[in-house]
């Protein structure tokens, strides 16, 4: 297929821009950042940030693509030129969403028909979620009205090579490799559902062509699930240290931000995603579990990765001075 990738310069973006050639697709990304990519891929250059420039950018393009990957989409508004350009000329419009949208359950795991936040909820500690709830509820209306091709994906927790953030595997890789503590809220016995970002891309691409796919909704998260101690002494193992691991009261660790670490899941307990759906809807599996996907991910980070990015001790420094 002809596909068009909505930013595509790093993590997951860039991982699916890979995916896709290595499956044969033709390959184009609209961003405003360059990165070397695979032979072959066009880049057309534009924020869509700014006003009009999707229609700018995109406009003398928009029968040139049979699918349309959206992954900087934050609200309705974000969505809205991408529909008017593409309603009618592209077979697929994938949205990213994630999980996110999702209330506190008590039964897990939580499979897509689990209740959602309102997407009114004007609590701002909730406003990403929120915004997918409402760019869902967008497409899912036009699906009903006008047929729009779409699925969504709600993604998990990722991890893997080329992480945007710091506070992601690069600084606990850093503080294993220097012998500093690792911070742990509680008791670090909370769940998590991890997923690495070249499994995401992997399923992105499989929904193409896949008529069980279009108007459906799919979890995206990994087969395994494990403690955040568990993540961490994983995380120490590929690092090749065992992890000096403190545990930092919880009522403390509330209080923290940025916080202890980026899993809220931390500090508010366990949750499990169910991914039946899509491993019945789509030619797909996890390939990573979570021990696999961070010696992946220390991999890259060894061979050239560390010095990307620039690593400040200095917030878990004030949490280890409260616990003395």
């Amino acid at each position: 297929m002809r596909a068009l990738v909505m930013g595509g310069n790093r993590y997951i973006g860039l991982c699916l821009v890979e995916e896709l050639v290595r499956q044969g697709h033709e390959v184009t990304v609209m961003n405003s950042h360059a990165v070397p990519y695979p032979a072959g891929v066009r880049r057309l250059h534009g924020d869509r940030q700014q006003p009009g420039a999707i229609h700018d950018v995109l406009g003398p393009h928009r029968d040139e693509f049979d699918a349309v990957f959206d992954n900087t989409s934050y609200f309705p508004k974000d969505l809205e030129p991408m529909v008017e350009l593409f309603t009618g000329r592209v077979q697929h419009l994938v949205f990213t969403s994630s999980v996110a949208v999702y209330r506190r359950s008590f039964v897990q795991p939580v499979q897509e028909d689990f209740r959602r936040h309102a997407p009114e909820d004007p609590d701002h500690r909730k406003s990403y979620g929120v915004g997918k709830v409402q760019c869902e509820d967008y497409l899912d209306d036009l699906h009903r009205r006008t047929g729009l091709p779409h699925t969504t994906l709600r993604v998990g927790h990722t991890f893997g090579p080329r992480s945007p953030l710091v506070a992601r595997d690069p600084l606990f890789f850093r503080r294993m490799e220097l012998g500093r503590p690792t911070l742990v809220p509680g008791d670090g016995f909370a769940a998590l559902c991890l997923v690495h970002v070249a499994d995401v891309a992997r399923l992105m691409v499989s929904v193409l062509g896949n008529p069980k796919a279009v108007g459906s909704t799919y979890n995206v998260v990994g087969h395994e699930f494990a403690s955040v101690l568990g993540v961490l002494e994983m995380i120490g193992r590929a690092t090749g240290a065992k992890p000096d691991l403190v545990h930092v009261p919880l009522e403390v660790a509330r209080r923290r931000n940025p916080p202890i670490v980026h899993w809220g899941e931390a500090i508010m307990g366990s949750t499990v995603y169910s991914i039946d759906k899509a491993l019945s809807d789509l030619a797909w599996t996890p390939k990573f579990g979570i021990e696999s996907g961070y010696a992946d991910s220390y991999r890259w980070y060894a061979n050239g990765g560390r010095e990307l990015y620039e690593y400040d001790f200095s917030a878990d420094d004030e949490v280890l001075s409260l616990l003395k």
